[in-house]
């Protein structure tokens, strides 16, 4: 199995941007938990800030009840002592209790968030993505922000305050010393710079790789019944080592920039302390020096060991955290299909394969900033709407249609051109033509699954560009060739196709019509689960299932995909019988590839080469069309597949 391509920006070209702005655009998912955020971070400075209180109780100790033989003195320090450790373990834990709740909501809120813009992303935008890619985003890279808003982003503030605190301390009780600990700074400070940079381009590689990963275990999992069956489990399990490899190359690479820096950051100052530690021992033996001040001294210096020691692995966290961050907002600044509040209704979930098994209802409008993901699909650039005029054509019509892919170079040669056809009000058009001369396509554009390139299509005569997405797809209800099912029972898979209130009797006749009532037959009837895609059921009945959802809600409009393709002709004849009753009421388009179907419609279209060629009845284009009697007599080679 090929491996899904992957849509992801250059790891080579993050060196440039700014992790502090990339992570400033969690700001507005922050904002509503910002009072315990801000309450967290002040009670953790206030507990690092106790800890330095101890080695000063430490200097009045020695210089104080140990230097004078005071035994209460003693009692009296170490009852202090235990008090402030209790006071900064009882604080350090308010702090994991404050952030712990806000933040889960956090991460809820941006994959909520998440999950309704990829349902708003037009199909052009799902067609260049790796699913993989998709769900790391919304699992791994998530988590990777949490975890930065649980800890680094404290305790860069919360360790910055308590160094310059504990140095000003120790400046305090002995400047000399006081200066020799400063001097690793500026090697320390260039070290972590130069880490930052080399840092953010691995760890986008390695979040790059992860998506690819997933996109490879996700394809092996759904697609296990044509491992099996062609014997391919070493390749596929090879393709899954090599990317597992170039994974864990990228992981160590990780780990070597890592222990570089912790290197450098926890050799210079514990050399810096040893020094002092000599020079103090001097000066306490030459009497310039109190015992108990080079106590304190050094039990300050071991006390910001800590926040030093960690520099390292909160830039390593900060840095993943930014680079999840952009992953994240490159998905979310990917242009939805209407910049209009969206509302999703179930028949949009049945007409949209990407969409989820609960359609989200409402919305929050899409976040500001440059796009780094791929284009969406091109604004479409019909031909000025006329009002809609119900004296005028009615029913399904195409005007002059034209449609190219939108990552199709500018210099091929249109999928679909000059369209114009017109299906009269309750009129059935069966649509016939070669594979890959672009059936699916124009019967995608009616839903507006793609956007035409030049042109329009009319419902009624209204534009359907003028139409609100929503509304629109509760008047179209489409059937694939190849159905989706959902991880729920046979009921609710079929009744996304209709509006709330539809019940068992919208159920039922759905069923009937689609010849689907082996349904009833299922352990627990039509509440029986159908398992991830629909697999416990044979592909027959996944596609009656899928007629049933298009024909539940008695819609206006049905685009069907040849909807009986997997079925036996003994079972087609039966559907072919039920839907002629459900299409005398309705305006439908028919994609057909056999005679049998064909005669469900009043007309036929034939399209060829992009192009509307001929337009009759079954009988007279069998007459007058040698393309059609072609095609009709199934001796048509294969192409290549129809996109």
């Amino acid at each position: 199995m090929a491996t899904t391509p992957v849509t992801t920006k250059d790891p080579e070209k993050t060196g440039g941007r700014s992790a502090v702005r990339t992570l400033l655009r969690l700001w507005p998912y922050v904002r509503p938990v910002r009072g315990r955020l801000f309450t967290a971070a002040f009670v953790a400075v206030l507990a690092s800030c106790t800890g330095l209180v101890i080695p000063l109780v430490l200097k009045w100790m020695v210089d104080g009840p140990v230097a004078d033989r005071d035994s209460a003195g003693v009692w009296l320090g170490a009852l202090y002592l235990l008090l402030f450790g209790l006071a900064e373990a009882l604080l350090f834990g308010l702090r994991r209790w404050l952030v712990a709740r806000p933040l889960a909501g956090v991460e809820a809120a941006m994959r909520a968030d998440l999950y309704r813009h990829l349902q708003r992303l037009p199909v052009a935008f799902h067609d260049r993505w790796a699913s993989g890619q998709l769900l790391s985003r919304g699992t791994t890279d998530l988590m990777l922000v949490r975890m930065f808003l649980a800890f680094p982003l404290t305790f860069l503030l919360v360790n910055s305050v308590t160094i310059l605190a504990g140095m000003a301390i120790m400046l305090a009780q002995e400047w000399t010393l006081g200066l020799v600990l400063l001097a690793p700074a500026v090697p320390v400070m260039f070290v972590c710079w130069l880490f930052e940079r080399r840092y953010s381009k691995v760890a986008r590689r390695a979040q790059d790789q992860v998506g690819d990963l997933t996109t490879v275990v996700e394809e092996s999992v759904l697609g296990i019944r044509i491992i099996k069956g062609f014997g391919r489990h070493r390749s596929q399990a090879r393709a899954f080592r090599e990317l597992s490899g170039t994974l864990r190359g990228t992981e160590l690479a990780k780990a070597r920039l890592l222990a570089s820096i912790w290197a450098v950051i926890v050799t210079l100052p514990e050399l810096a302390i040893g020094t002092a530690l000599v020079l103090g021992t001097i000066q306490v033996a030459d009497g310039h020096l109190s015992a108990g001040t080079l106590v304190a001294f050094l039990s300050t210096a071991l006390a910001l060991r800590w926040p030093v020691d960690s520099i390292g692995f909160l830039l390593a966290m900060s840095q993943e955290a930014a680079t999840a961050t952009e992953r994240y907002f490159e998905v979310m600044d990917a242009e939805p299909e209407t910049s209009t509040v969206f509302a999703v209704g179930m028949r949009a979930a049945a007409s949209t394969p990407a969409v989820g098994m609960r359609a989200a209802r409402g919305g929050t409008g899409g976040h500001s900033g440059t796009s780094q993901a791929p284009s969406s699909a091109p604004t479409p650039t019909p031909a000025p709407t006329p009002p809609a005029d119900s004296t005028g054509p009615g029913g399904l019509q195409f005007h002059n249609v034209r449609f190219r892919y939108p990552d199709a170079p500018e210099n091929t040669p249109p999928i679909l051109d000059h369209i114009d056809l017109h299906i009269r009000p309750g009129e059935s058009m069966a649509l016939v033509g070669a594979t890959g001369t672009g059936k699916t396509t124009l019967t995608a554009l009616v839903p507006r699954l793609h956007e035409v390139t030049s042109g329009r299509i009319t419902l009624d005569g209204e534009d359907i560009t003028a139409i609100p997405r929503e509304e629109l797809r509760t008047r179209v209800a489409m059937a694939f060739e190849e159905p989706t099912l959902f991880s729920a029972s046979v009921g609710e898979n079929v009744l996304m196709g209709a509006e709330e209130a539809a019940g068992q009797p919208e159920l039922d006749r759905a069923l009937s019509v689609a010849q689907a009532d082996f349904a009833h037959a299922l352990p627990h009837g039509t509440d029986t689960q159908v398992g991830e895609q629909g697999l416990s059921l044979s592909g027959g009945q996944r596609q009656r299932l899928a007629l049933a959802r298009a024909v539940v809600g008695s819609p206006r409009f049905l685009v069907l995909d040849d909807p009986l393709s997997a079925l036996d002709v003994h079972t087609e004849a039966a559907v072919e019988a039920a839907l002629r009753r459900v299409l005398a009421d309705t305006t439908a388009l028919i994609v057909a590839h056999r005679p049998s179907t064909v005669l469900l419609a009043d007309r036929v279209a034939l399209l060829s080469a992009g192009r509307i060629t001929a337009v009759g009845t079954h009988h007279e284009l069998l007459r007058t069309n040698a393309e059609y009697a072609h095609l009709m007599s199934g001796t048509e080679g294969t192409e290549e597949d129809d996109r």
